[in-house]
């Protein structure tokens, strides 16, 4: 049995199909663009009727805050049989098969050793979700396989690109529906409890998050549990975990030598105003690869003032031990938007990180923020910022002018917060930091902007653009290390995704 799991991503991702894959699938999407425009005169003006407003059978709110939407648990691609119309006897069986592949142009990458450079790779990877719940209930099964790749880069292959057919997720779970009654609402309040790997996302995804836009995935080992579910006023979620180390092209494994553990509440009594999340993450690492033991409380506050204003404010601080010196660092963000009530659905927002960076690297204290597993592309569109010694505000703007074509646009602007740390990013970590502080601070600014649409219900397209402009930080160091710098990097990207089962989902 597991030979055969193990043998179906190969057949279904074969990198010799890849192409003529591609090619179908952009054939199909092409013959599908075309709209259809119907015009409809009234000649008597109708009596408008205010629809009333449907009962509220849920405390869950969703924060609209740019990129802190989480993966849905099981995720967005995975379709319970049945309710797709395919085989109704089996609404036990949840199954996803979703297939991306990414064509990238990145021209002067600071991330890169050198200054000057211009790559097209493209990223390759393909899921398979199998979950079992119901017909065996309490126990609940899931197993997840992906196989990452890349080709055309010039550089050499990492972890982020490649993580060839591995089990990211594999767990056993005991579902209990009511163990906790219900909530007012009428909702059950569960207890789950599950051992396994593990991939998940949790808060505004800066802290914990599956890394969704990278090519390989975060994951882990161990424990989680549940009292409740988002539906309800309450909710705590318990996690004793460790990460899973990616190797390229061999097996993953666990990381015996970090332990991560985390207690995350969930207040939406009044969600209607406000979501409450508090939260406190820890993670030790042990004396044989340097003593680290990071202690790290918070709270995230976000809703809707009303049907135009809403915000998300977040304040993380952090205290332990970082082998002989003393953590000392803390993370704020906060944003606010407006919705315009209007057909295309206009969001504009205004964003503001603070993460603090090492102030003096011969002191006892070190201020440099954990980003423990998080998150990085809502700092930037093209990876080079990451919750860590960084000052940016951002501007952000949202619309849909047709419906199912959402875009958004931006400026973003950034600085060290640490002058004497480093830029994580850059020069491929080399050279990054000037411990005299005499480089400057202004890391740049760059624009940014995406097109997402379906062409057809099967196909997610992705369409984007980033420019940067470096500061002086990153031209001074890439000064220091190449005798030149590159002025700004350009990124573009089209990205397809595509759903076998919608293939065969009759549209309601």
């Amino acid at each position: 049995m597991v030979e055969f799991i193990l043998s179906v991503p190969s057949a279904f991702l074969g990198r010799k199909r890849y192409f003529l894959l591609f090619a179908i699938l952009l054939w199909a999407a092409a013959g599908a663009i075309a709209q259809e425009t119907i015009t409809v005169t009234d000649t008597v003006k109708p009596v408008e009727v205010k629809p009333e407003e449907p009962a509220r059978t849920s405390y869950y709110v969703e924060a609209g805050s740019y990129g802190t939407k989480r993966e849905t648990d099981p995720p967005g691609y995975v379709r319970n049989l049945g309710k797709t119309g395919i085989a109704e006897q089996l609404d036990w069986l949840d199954l996803g098969l979703d297939y991306r592949v990414r064509g990238e142009y990145r021209n002067n990458d600071i991330r890169r050793p050198d200054s000057h450079s211009t790559d097209y790779p493209i990223l390759y990877k393909g899921k398979i979700y199998v979950g079992i719940r119901n017909i065996i209930d309490p126990l609940r099964l899931v197993i997840e396989m992906q196989d990452s790749d890349r080709t055309n880069g010039q550089y050499p292959l990492d972890n982020r690109d490649v993580n060839k057919r591995e089990m990211i997720q594999g767990f056993a779970e005991l579902y209990f529906k009511k163990a906790f009654g219900t909530d007012a609402l009428g909702n059950n309040r569960p207890f789950m409890i599950r051992y396994g790997r593990q991939a998940f996302e949790f808060l505004d995804r800066r802290l914990i998050g599956q890394n969704l836009w990278r090519n390989t995935t975060n994951n882990f080992l161990g424990f989680r549990a549940a009292l409740g579910q988002e539906k309800n006023d309450w909710q705590l979620d318990l996690l004793a975990l460790r990460p899973i180390i990616r190797i390229i092209d061999d097996k993953d494994y666990a990381d015996n030598d970090r332990q991560f553990g985390a207690a995350i509440g969930h207040w939406r009594k009044w969600s209607d105003v406000v979501t409450i999340e508090p939260y406190y993450l820890a993670l030790r690492q042990d004396r044989n690869i340097g003593h680290r033991m990071i202690h790290s409380p918070g709270v995230r506050f976000y809703g809707w003032l009303n049907k135009s204003w809403n915000y998300d404010f977040t304040g993380t601080y952090q205290f332990g031990d970082d082998g002989e010196r003393k953590q000392d660092a803390y993370m704020i963000t906060a944003e606010v938007g407006y919705k315009f009530q209007h057909s295309w659905k206009p969001r504009v927002s205004v964003f503001f990180g603070y993460v603090t960076g090492d102030k003096d690297p011969n002191d006892d204290k070190t201020n440099r923020f954990e980003r423990f597993y998080g998150f990085a592309r809502p700092w930037s569109g093209d990876d080079y910022i990451i919750p860590e010694n960084v000052v940016t505000p951002k501007f952000k703007l949202e619309f849909e002018p047709v419906k199912g074509y959402k875009i958004d646009t931006g400026y973003s602007f950034y600085w060290l917060q640490s002058a004497t740390d480093r830029f994580n990013n850059l020069l491929a970590g080399t050279g990054n930091r000037d411990n005299t502080g005499q480089s400057g601070k202004f890391l740049g600014h760059g624009f940014d902007s995406r097109l997402q649409f379906k062409p057809v219900k099967f196909i997610d397209l992705n369409v984007g653009y980033m420019y940067f402009s470096t500061g002086e930080f990153v031209n001074n160091r890439q000064d220091a290390a190449n005798g030149e710098h590159s002025g700004a990097s350009h990124f573009a990207y089209i990205e397809m995704t595509f759903n076998a089962l919608d293939l065969f989902i009759k549209k309601k």
